[in-house]
Formats: C-alpha cells, structure tokens, sequence
C-alpha cells in the first residue's frame, strides 16, 4: 500500500509534515509514504532523519496552491501542484491507496471531486470529521463544510456514508444517526431540515433516531449526526472556538495564584489527557466521503503528530474497504 501526502500543504509545511510522516514508518510496517512537493527542499529535511529509505518516495511537485486563491481556478492553473500531481497521481495508480493534505481545504476538496471523481450515486461528497464523545466513543459529523448549500437528498446520502463509515471503522453494529438542527423535536429546524427529516426516517439503510441540538454533539449517543456543510462547519467551529476558550480559561486561572500553581501539579496529567481527548484534529484528519479512494484533510496548524496520525489513520481507513462498500451501497441504490 502507497499513502500519498502533500509535503508543502498547511501553515508548517514542509518540515512538520515530513517529520510525522516519517514517524509513522517506524509505527507501521506495512506501507510505503510517498511525499509530493518541491524534490529539493523534500530531500534536505530527509537528510536530518533517521528512515528506512526504501519505503520513501518524493513525487516532484513544484508549485503550491494556497489559501487565498480561488480554489476551482487554482487547480485548473497550477497542474504542478503539489495538490494536483498528488491526486492525479492517486486516480492513475491502483497502488496508490489515499491522499492526506493540510493545504487550501478548498482546492484541495474541489480537486478530489473534479480530478478523482465521485462514487456514482452519491451526488456530493462530503467532510467528515471524527470528533471524541465524552463516554470515550466518536461521533462523525458530515458534512462538516464541503457543501454550504444542500438538498434533502444530499443529506440522505450523507447519512448513508457516515453509517457504512462507523460499521467498518468503529465496528458500531447498528449505527444511531441524528440530524442537526435547533431542536429535539420532529417538527423543529428549516425548510431544509423538515424536508430531510421523513426522508431519513423512512429510509431502511439507517438506523435514523430523529434530531439534534448542537450543544449534545459530544455527550449524546450519537454515532453519525449529519446537517448542510453550512450548519455542520459552524458547529464543527463553535465546538474548536469552546474548547480553546476553556482551556485558555483555565491556564489563566491556574496561573493567577500560588495555590492554583501548586494544585495543577497534581492535576496535570488529567489536564493533559482532557486536552488530548478533545482536540480532535491531533488524532489525525477529517475524511472526505464520496470520491473514488481516500481523502484525508488535516487542519490547517497541524503539526507532527497530526500528520503522524492522519497517515495511519488513512491506512486503517484504507484496510477497511468503506470506500468499496459505498461504491456497492450506491449502485444497489440505481441512484444516478
């Protein structure tokens, strides 16, 4: 198995990105890291680490598409981007299994649809990130910002793919899906929300619970919660903006007297754990459900560890064979 990963995508690319890719060899044995970007700079950083050289391989890609460019004009433009070669690379070689970025999340999913394809059927793929509940299980949250705007449909599917995701890769036998929206009962949310809503609960591929408010997205017994990539990002960012602002909170108070100091030494290895287990993004990368293989976005700031973990989750991910089995769901659908 070949995992392909944009070296010069994201805030600390590309040194945080090599390092972690490379930390991830030595944590799995089975596979071989292809690194896409600039071959140069690529090979200055490899010089400093200790690797088995014969499961690297740099894939050339000169230019880099960032965050301020328009994403549909960037990847038509810049065809030696390290975005571009590395998706062109993963559509062409059966080997090649995944693709994890930290770069522009908007060509970077915009390339995946129009350079990779979708799975037929399945009419707009979608980000799903894995995010910690707090009983110890995940939750996935789909779509999470590919889609702004969306219909019943879309939703449907998205409830579909989360469902064939946690079956395959939390091994959760009967999946409980929920839908956002600012109510628990039947009959609350938008237009977009009533209309989903009968759809999903008559529709046999899931098991469909009813909705959701945002604040129990961590504490409920959800499995998959799906909502318009509009609503899903604002939640997905509610939830990022939380979590720094307590433990920001926390680090101000335990800083501002003598007695707080001393007890935080006892404390410190649950405050660690706590901000272990709620930054989701150190636990690897959010995953774009619906194209042809594996996609994988990292956070913008990921780090090391991040990127560490994103490539051995896109293994497992890989390993499991869900994009497979959406291909197989979608065409015994007979939805075009």
């Amino acid at each position: 198995m070949k995992i392909l990963v944009d070296a010069f995508g994201g805030d600390n690319a590309p040194l945080e990105v090599v390092k972690g890719s490379i930390e991830a060899l030595k944590e799995n044995k089975d596979f071989i890291l292809s690194l896409v970007g600039d071959e140069n700079k690529i090979n200055e950083i490899l010089s400093t680490l200790t690797y088995d050289k014969d499961r690297v391989e740099i894939i050339d890609a000169k230019e880099v598409i960032t965050c301020e460019e328009e994403p549909t004009l960037a990847i038509r433009k810049k065809a030696n981007s390290s975005i571009v070669v590395g998706l062109k690379t993963l559509k062409e070689n059966e080997d090649y299994s995944a693709f994890i970025s930290s770069g522009s999340t908007g060509a970077f999913l915009v390339g995946a649809t129009l350079k990779l394809g979708r799975i037929k059927g399945v009419s707009r793929p979608a980000l799903c990130p894995i995010l910690p509940r707090l009983d110890g299980k995940n939750v996935l949250l789909l779509d999470a910002g590919a889609n702004a705007d969306c219909k019943p449909q879309n939703l449907v599917e998205f409830a579909i793919m989360g469902t064939e995701f946690a079956r395959l890769n939390f091994g959760t036998e009967n999946p409980k899906v929920y839908l956002l929206s600012n109510g628990t009962e039947d009959k609350k949310g938008n237009m977009l929300n009533l209309e989903t809503f009968p759809m999903l609960k008559e529709n046999d591929k899931i098991n469909f619970i009813g909705n959701m408010e945002a604040r129990d997205l961590l504490s409920s017994d959800a499995d998959v919660v799906v909502a318009d990539g509009f609503s899903g990002n604002i939640a997905l960012k509610s939830y990022e903006g939380a979590v720094n602002t307590v433990l920001k909170a926390l680090k101000s108070e335990i800083m501002a007297s003598t007695s707080a100091k001393i007890g935080y030494l006892f404390m410190k290895k649950a405050f660690n754990n706590l901000r272990a287990t709620l930054d989701y993004s150190s636990q690897g990368g959010a995953i774009f459900l619906g194209t042809q293989k594996i996609i994988v976005k990292t956070h913008g700031s990921a780090k090391a560890k991040t990127f560490k973990n994103a490539v051995l989750q896109a293994i497992e991910v890989a390993k499991s064979g869900v994009v497979e089995k959406m291909k197989e769901d979608f065409s015994l659908s007979g939805e075009e």
